[in-house]
Formats: C-alpha cells, structure tokens, sequence
C-alpha cells in the first residue's frame, strides 16, 4: 500500500507543482476562489413577499415613513415586482415624495400601465398634490377599464366631495 501512497503523493506533487500562479490556500474545497465562502452573515435574507407584507402591513396602520423604507428596500431586492413599486410610489406619495413616487409610476408605466390599480395611484398621487383636473383624468381611465372597480369609485367621490367643499389649485 506504501508505494501506492508515494506514487499519488509524487502525482499530486507534479499536478500541484504544474499549475502557474495557483496558491493552494487560496481555493475553497468547491475549487473556485476562497472568496466565495467567506462569511456572509451580515447579508440579509427576505422570503419573496416579507418586504411587501411588512410593507402593506405598515401602510394600513398609516405609518408611511416605516412603509415606504420596506417598499424601498423590497425594490431594491425584487425589481420586477409590481406590487413593491406600487406600494413604494404609495408610501412616496404619503410621505410627500413626489418626485420619487413618479420615478416608481414611471417604471409601472412599463409593467402595469394599462391597467386600473395604476390609474388609481397615480390618480390619487395628483389628488394629494391638489391637482384636481390631472387626477380626475387618471381616475376616469381606470373607470372605463373597470366601472366595477370600489376603489375607482370612492375616488371619483372623493373627487366631487373635493371640488365641492374646497377649491384647489395646481401647485406643482
């Protein structure tokens, strides 16, 4: 078994010995760089839709500072997802970031331009910013979408109770 033992080690010797500018400790078990176990315990691990439920949960108990720092995140974490947007161009347009809220209906436009829940928003975001006649408008589309829709109709109400007992203008 010895000279079994000597021939490998004399292989492994030559292998080890052949290979230019490898450093032996500098290799994981996996063979890639020692880099790439190194210890990520300050990274932060969410399931799929804790950012957007602690999010929403936030948002219902009117706490849009808290629920837009988790929308924020749950964007920065999940891109693609309709849901985070709409709910940080919500918490944006509560907190009075409406610069930050059109830059996240901007990127909705592309995803879910068409359809009734982003109309709503940005119906509403021109609604808080006072501007009447833009949030009509974006109310108005997502009725011909979806006259059945509650929440298109609780907001052309809170329009007429709007124009009705205050007289805005635009400001910006």
């Amino acid at each position: 078994m010895r000279p079994f033992l000597a021939v490998a080690v004399s292989i492994l010797g030559l292998s080890l010995a052949s290979c230019q500018g490898v450093n032996v400790e500098d290799l994981s078990t996996f063979g890639d760089s020692a880099a790439s176990v190194e210890n990520l315990s300050d990274a932060e691990f969410y399931a799929t839709d804790e950012l957007i439920t602690m999010g929403k949960t936030q948002f219902k108990e009117r706490n849009y500072g808290k629920s837009y720092s988790f929308f924020k995140r749950a964007v920065e974490v999940f891109p693609k997802d309709p849901a985070a947007w709409l709910g940080f161009a919500a918490s944006a347009d509560h907190v009075g970031r409406f610069d930050t809220a059109d830059r996240a209906y901007r990127v909705l436009s592309t995803m879910i331009g068409r359809r009734p829940e982003y109309y709503n928003n940005v119906g509403y975001s021109y609604l808080l910013r006072g501007n009447l006649p833009k949030a009509r408008h974006y109310f108005l589309k997502a009725y011909e979408i979806d006259p059945s829709n509650e929440i298109t109709a609780n907001n052309l109400e809170l329009m007429r109770n709007s124009v009705a007992f205050a007289k805005r203008g635009y400001r910006g």
